[in-house]
């Protein structure tokens, strides 16, 4: 995990540097004591996390983490602990009070790993989705792109595809198959009749689910691997 920190006073760099180096999955490739040459650097460089101080001078470090294009994990630093409110409004990973011992650090960096674990699997996992599905229907093969897919009905021997920006689609499949060829994140049968994309769910009413103008019921038997699904 590639990281960087940033703190105007050089002897709390030489401490992180000192319990990075005790860390073997943190690699601490650059420190600095201004924010505007860590941002300089961020613009061509990719990083995991950021160790970042909140007191800095001119900037403080909250409003440098904010100001940054880069998705990067954050650990603040400081020596105020009126600043630990706003760090969560950022979702910080910790936050840690100066002076902090080295085992207070390595809880810090444990979780901050764990966090950027999920978020590789949830890119990896992002990668090897489909974009588009290849169907038979008509006589030939129909290319549709699953972002989409609002949800699927099930009629007697058929599919009915219902799509955001054009008619349903009409196809010979079944539930199951349909199911295997869709990203298991993204969409989850709710009824024996129905196949919903989870990020169109608009509201849950009971055991109604509302899709647009569309309210389609939860099934007993798939309630708890839905609300599993949709309250991630």
């Amino acid at each position: 995990m590639k990281a960087i920190a940033l703190d105007d006073e050089r002897p709390a760099l030489d401490v992180i540097e000192a319990f990075c180096s005790r860390i073997d999955y943190i690699d601490l490739v650059k420190t600095f004591t201004r924010t505007g040459e860590a941002r300089l650097y961020l613009e061509t460089n990719p990083v995991d996390l950021i160790l970042l101080d909140i007191n800095m001078p001119k900037e403080s470090g909250l409003a440098f983490f904010k100001s940054i294009t880069q998705q990067t994990l954050v650990v603040f630093t400081t020596a105020y602990s009126e600043y630990a409110l706003e760090s969560y409004d950022v979702e910080a990973v910790d936050y840690l009070l100066k002076p902090y011992t080295f085992d207070r650090f390595s809880k810090a960096m444990q979780r901050a790993h764990a966090r950027w674990r999920v978020l590789q699997q949830t890119d990896l996992q992002e990668e090897t989705e489909p974009k588009q599905l290849f169907f038979r229907a008509d006589y030939g093969l129909v290319k549709v792109t699953v972002s989409e897919i609002i949800f699927i009905e099930g009629l007697d021997n058929y599919l009915k595809v219902h799509l955001l920006d054009s008619p349903p689609l009409v196809l010979r499949l079944t539930m199951k198959a349909m199911l295997d060829k869709l990203p298991a994140t993204k969409f989850i049968r709710v009824h024996r009749s129905f196949i919903v994309a989870v990020d169109k769910v608009l509201s849950i009413r009971g055991r109604m689910i509302l899709i647009g103008e569309e309210e389609i019921p939860i099934g007993s038997s798939y309630e708890k691997d839905f609300f599993s699904l949709f309250m991630k």
